[in-house]
């Protein structure tokens, strides 16, 4: 035992015992090296080794004399390790580097005279507070820049105009309040400037990025979209800023764009969404708008109007989104749903309509659906009438209406529901309850049943686990012999093994 014992520690080091392996270190085949708790770089190791990782040391200083051993290494991460400063030309014999990471530190500034062969700089979470235009010469096969979570204020954009390869670019959570641009990196496809202080952008900013596909300008107190947006654009993120309107007709030229995200600004109405043909996904939630967006555009997949002061939905909202699958209305203010208004919704699978005030389940809602959620509305029935052709219907969420009663028929009509959630509904726990309860059971649907609000001598009880609504429905005609297993089993299980669910929002799979 004491040997096996010995031999999985051995184990858990991996190499580490190599004889060519430094101390707190582990080593691979003298091509990778990762160590952890150090004082100071090792001052011997292979000189063979092509990745050296450094994470949750106390290196307060890197200096030359701890890396000029190492010249094949083609990656460097150092993280977490409390570093303050690097001495200069310290990379720059590293001719074959290609990735260096130095994150988690506190550099107040880039290290000096970078290797021209390096393709990965990643400097998140430090003190950087400026930069230099000589910080980035001769890197021209740099691809990926990641600055997020330091101290930038003030960005002029010439510092990185040497970065002719440059494709990803982060410069999320810093505290910048200006750009001085343009931008000049013809082959950025990633821009991300998330979490800033900007107000304002100027004119021609964005103009030259002809190869752009992604930016993201959230988390800033922009008033307006940029107008100089470049048509390559396949995703824009402008979510928590200050947007009051959308002049969709300036950014019809975004012919590709397939990705919108609006949320958390101060948009009253939203109209022209249609010069964006191929938009696929629009989101505008918590916003002050009062009726659905007109004329979206017929690509539509997913439709994000949460959050929002939305009265109605009308047929002509939705007439033409034959592409839509994902509909989310939920915290609105939805009263009136007309008959029939998502009919034309022919890929229709998720309908989110909770906290809003329905008093009945909207009619010939689309056979598509596998998910509907409807909690917190003022709903009083479930009629047949309304479910009876979602054969595909796999989660409805009827939590915290006013139901009180069950109809058989109902049930029996929906093949495929795999989780029902009731509770926080008024039952009226009568045998007719129970028996509801019995084909959910047989069904094999998960149900959340809730508890009873009469009659008076049963309020409080749980109308799925009952032991006295069981004994006391025990010798009515329709309880089969499959129902009395069931109800065996109840009886003899104990209390405190029936599920109590919270108010928290259920997780569950559609297939």
């Amino acid at each position: 035992m004491y040997l096996l014992c010995a031999f999985l520690v051995l184990l858990s080091f991996g190499d580490s015992f190599h004889p060519n392996c430094p101390r707190r270190c582990s080593c691979d085949s003298n091509q990778s090296v990762r160590c952890y708790k150090l004082i100071e770089v090792p001052s011997w190791m292979p000189s063979t080794i092509k990745r050296l990782y450094i994470s949750h040391s106390q290196i307060k200083n890197l200096k030359l004399s701890n890396i000029t051993k190492t010249l094949a290494l083609e990656e460097f991460i150092l993280l977490a390790s409390g570093t303050e400063s690097i001495e200069n030309d310290t990379f720059k014999t590293l001719r074959s580097l290609k990735t260096l990471e130095l994150w988690k530190n506190k550099l107040r500034r880039i290290p000096t005279v970078l290797p021209n062969s390096l393709e990965v700089l990643k400097l998140n979470d430090n003190l950087i507070n400026v930069l230099h235009e000589s910080d980035f010469k001769g890197l021209k096969k740099l691809q990926v820049l990641e600055l997020q979570n330091n101290m930038l204020s003030t960005l002029s954009l010439n510092t990185l105009s040497s970065l002719v390869n440059l494709q990803n670019l982060v410069l999320d959570g810093n505290n910048v309040e200006s750009l001085i641009g343009p931008f000049k990196l013809p082959h950025l496809k990633h821009l991300s400037i998330e979490n800033n202080k900007l107000h304002f952008l100027p004119g021609s900013l964005f103009s030259s990025l002809q190869s752009l596909k992604f930016l993201s300008l959230s988390g800033n107190s922009l008033t307006k979209i940029p107008n100089d947006l470049p048509k390559s654009l396949l995703c824009l993120k402008l979510e928590r800023n200050q947007l009051q309107e959308v002049r969709f007709r300036d950014m019809k030229h975004l012919e590709n764009l397939s990705r919108l995200f609006l949320s958390t600004n101060s948009l009253s109405s939203i109209e022209g969404a249609h010069f964006l043909p191929n938009l696929t996904i629009l989101e505008i939630s918590q916003n002050q708008l009062q009726t659905l967006p007109l004329r979206l555009p017929t690509k539509l997949q997913k439709l994000d109007c949460s959050n929002n002061l939305i009265q109605r939905v009308r047929l002509q909202d939705f007439q033409d989104l034959r592409d839509l699958k994902h509909l989310f209305l939920d915290n609105n203010m939805v009263s009136l749903f007309e008959v029939g208004a998502l009919q034309r919704c022919v890929q229709l699978s998720n309908l989110a309509l909770e906290q809003n005030l329905l008093l009945s389940i909207p009619l010939r809602l689309p056979d598509t659906l596998a998910r509907l959620d409807l909690k917190g509305n003022a709903i009083k029935d479930i009629g047949e009438q309304e479910l009876k052709d979602l054969k595909k219907l796999q989660v409805l969420n009827l939590r915290n209406n006013k139901i009180s009663a069950l109809d058989l028929k109902v049930l029996e009509g929906l093949p495929r529901l795999r989780h029902l959630y009731l509770d926080g509904n008024p039952w009226n726990c009568t045998c007719n309850l129970l028996k509801a309860r019995q084909v959910l059971m047989a069904k094999g649907t998960d149900v959340r049943g809730g508890q009873c609000a009469a009659p008076a001598e049963r309020r409080g009880e749980s109308w799925m686990s009952s032991k006295n609504i069981m004994r006391h429905c025990e010798g009515h005609s329709y309880l089969t012999e499959k129902s009395k297993e069931i109800r065996k089993k109840l009886l003899h299980e104990d209390h405190s093994s029936i599920m109590n669910m919270d108010d928290e929002y259920y997780d569950y799979e559609i297939d």
